[in-house]
């Protein structure tokens, strides 16, 4: 009976963990972001409002163009059912046709949105190679989407986008680890020796259980929500 209960606890530990942690298919699986805020907190540069209404935004507060740097934000144009636009932060230029960004509530991961893809495939299909018409990855093909979405261009980082965005980032990081090591606590405190018997640790089980839950919803709805 302990170690069963012990076996149940350590699941649900590693599932904590795991819900903050990056996914073999390069998504991440946490709470439900959408594009502007995570683009935010990415990149560090300080634009609110729908993903579209950035390009706008920018002007005369940052740098823009239509050459990709790793830290940038692009800016796609409103199209089809994505009509308040996305935003996306370039991870690294690849050729002077391919890079690989990091976005969030794009694909449909295992059949929700508002997950953080890192690192996926984007390619500039524009006829003038100015970025202006892209293809991005979609994780359900497992290969680029079919259409082609029209960009304004990318938003570049200053230096005080930079450090904001080192500090959101390591906010982030360390979000995840706090919630792994209290719920690792939780778990090692959940079935100690010297109690009555198997009701009694199966009991403190459950108690521990609900603890973690709370503990890692509450860490999923920190500063969030909304663009």
């Amino acid at each position: 009976m302990l170690k069963r209960t012990k076996t149940l606890l350590g699941s649900f530990a590693v599932a904590a963990v795991m819900s903050l942690a990056p996914l073999s298919g390069g998504a991440l699986a946490e709470t439900y972001w959408q594009c502007a805020p995570f683009a935010r907190l990415v990149s560090g540069i300080q634009i609110f409002g729908d993903a579209y209404t950035w390009w706008q935004q920018a002007v005369g507060k940052y740098e823009e163009g239509f050459s990709p740097r790793a830290g940038a934000v692009l800016c796609f144009k409103p199209q089809g059912r994505m009509r308040l636009g996305h935003v996306a932060v370039v991870s690294q230029v690849l050729t002077d046709r391919i890079i690989q960004i990091t976005h969030a509530n794009w694909s449909p991961i295992e059949g929700s949105r508002g997950k953080i893809e890192k690192d996926v495939t984007l390619v500039d299909v524009s006829p003038r190679g100015d970025w202006s018409e892209v293809k991005v990855w979609y994780d359900p093909s497992r290969d680029l989407g079919g259409s082609t979405y029209e960009t304004y261009g990318f938003i570049y980082q200053d230096t005080a986008a930079k450090v904001l965005a080192a500090t959101g980032l390591s906010n982030f990081e360390n979000t995840a680890i706090t919630v792994a090591q209290s719920a690792a606590n939780q778990v090692a405190q959940a079935v100690r020796p010297g109690h009555a018997g198997p009701l009694s640790m199966l009991n403190q089980a459950a108690d521990s259980t609900d603890r973690i839950a709370a503990l890692i919803l509450k860490a999923a709805r920190g500063d969030n929500g909304g663009n």
